[in-house]
């Protein structure tokens, strides 16, 4: 970690699309590992070194940067890029990478998307469906520890293979889950609900309400929607060509039953992956976390902006995600990028997406 520079609450790197955006063509999993263990804020690949991890800030300041300029709107920019650009990493022209200015803190954790039962739905969602994938777990503000009240998130990747060393790029179908977007006192990762489509309870961030606002603003200018992320990559990936997508309108993942409860006061939410992946001690990963994949079709959307509930109902359990590495490291934090799946008037249908080509299309 020395040889990088750490301004806790300065932005850098480009936050809208570049070339790098406009150029990519998929990528090869074992490129995104690789890059993911290049610096690790720990020796190697194990949880235990002395010493805390690096707290970057998502600052008032940097979300509302040129929020009045029509070409120098940072939130913009980034809202837009995400969207639009597939790009798995951003290395910026310093080969630095980006600050995120929402969720800056995480963790990476890579294994196995698998659904293992009977489902009407195609793509990944699909009995039988089995590939890899990256994760990245954060905080959606700056707090990240046990006690305080945190807004806990897991966005992924899924590649449509097994083969970690698979020797062509492919093009992995991306996701977003989160808890309420106000923040929860969820002590125990093991209990947080990650939803794709999240309730909403502004009120919680307090100051940092203006953090929220400002990003709900952005999105809904941006893409509609600012508050769910749909599920249509995962249900078009690796599915033929042809056959028509069935994609279900929410999901939820959330630990597994017999997982490992951690112990500790004021435990940082990386601290606690890392302890659920490797023994005390240990070098390298004998662990593992496992997440339920269940989906449902039945919901009912109460309350206004800033203040929503989403009574979902009728959860099937139809998978797993088994991650059995993890690693915090400044590429999980600066270089590594998770597009948002783009808006669509018709989830199953991608002549209705909202955007096209960069630019918002209805």
């Amino acid at each position: 970690m020395s040889r990088w520079n750490f301004d806790l609450s300065a932005l850098r790197g480009p936050q809208g699309m570049s070339d790098e955006d406009l150029a990519y063509c998929g990528s090869k999993y074992a490129e995104v590992r690789d890059a993911l263990y290049e610096n690790p804020y720990r020796k190697g690949r194990s949880g235990e070194a002395p010493g805390p991890l690096p707290m970057f800030k998502s600052t008032i300041r940097n979300a509302w940067s040129g929020a009045f300029s029509a070409h120098a709107d940072l939130m913009k920019q980034a809202a837009g890029r995400a969207v639009d650009s597939r790009a798995d990493l951003r290395w910026g022209p310093d080969g630095k990478g980006f600050r995120r200015i929402v969720a800056p803190n995480g963790i990476c954790l890579l294994g196995v998307w698998e659904i293992t039962e009977e489902s009407e739905y195609s793509g990944y969602f699909k009995q039988g469906a089995k590939g890899l994938i990256i994760g990245r777990y954060s905080s959606d503000g700056n707090e990240t520890r046990r006690g305080q009240r945190r807004s806990l998130s897991l966005a992924g990747k899924i590649y449509p293979t097994m083969d970690p060393n698979h020797a062509d790029p492919l093009i992995p179908a991306s996701f977003m889950s989160q808890e309420d977007l106000g923040g929860m006192h969820t002590d125990f990762i093991n209990d947080a609900m990650l939803r794709n489509a999240p309730d909403v309870t502004a009120c919680r961030r307090g100051i940092y309400l203006l953090i929220l606002a400002r990003a709900g603003l952005v999105f809904s200018l941006v893409d509609k929607v600012a508050d769910a992320r749909q599920l249509h990559e995962i249900a078009e990936l690796g599915k033929p060509e042809g056959e028509r997508t069935r994609c279900p309108e929410h999901m939820l993942l959330k630990m597994a039953p017999r997982q490992a409860r951690i112990q500790g006061k004021n435990l940082d939410f990386r601290d606690e992956i890392y302890a659920h992946i490797f023994e005390p001690g240990a070098s390298e990963p004998t662990g593992s976390i496992v997440f339920d994949i269940s989906v449902s079709d039945c919901a009912v959307n109460i309350g206004i902006p800033g203040f929503r509930r989403v009574k979902v109902t009728n959860w099937r359990r139809i998978g797993r995600i088994t991650f059995t590495e993890a690693v915090a490291s400044y590429n999980a934090d600066h270089v590594v990028h998770f597009h948002h799946p783009g808006w669509r008037t018709n989830r199953n249908d991608a002549s209705t997406a909202i955007r096209s080509g960069g630019r918002r299309i209805r």
